[in-house]
């Protein structure tokens, strides 16, 4: 398993939801939803995809707002074509997905 195959499993377990793949950076909502949550989000960088799928999750369950999929395709790039993400995101991630996924 590739560790956004297990970033998305650990934040699935965590959230209870059934994404593929939760750092896919395509992401759509109902502007009301984001406008709730807008004030108090802190992550920069990747860590922002974790904790905006996190507390979704958690007004979910409180609304019943519920969560679809839709396929994307799109091409890998290499580091030197301009792909920026690396291990301290990973990491980051995984701190993202404890602390908001448990605490808030």
């Amino acid at each position: 398993m590739a560790v956004n195959g297990f970033i998305t499993w650990l934040c699935n377990l965590v959230t209870r939801l059934r994404f593929t793949d939760v750092e896919t950076c395509y992401k759509l909502f109902r502007r009301s939803l984001i406008q709730e949550i807008a004030p108090g989000l802190k992550e920069n960088r990747f860590g922002i995809e974790i904790e905006m799928t996190a507390k979704l999750a958690r007004r979910s369950k409180q609304n019943g707002t519920r969560f679809f999929e839709r396929p994307i395709s799109y091409q890998r790039r290499s580091y030197e074509e301009g792909k920026k993400i690396g291990w301290k995101d990973g990491v980051s991630a995984l701190r993202c997905i404890v602390w908001y996924g448990l605490f808030g």
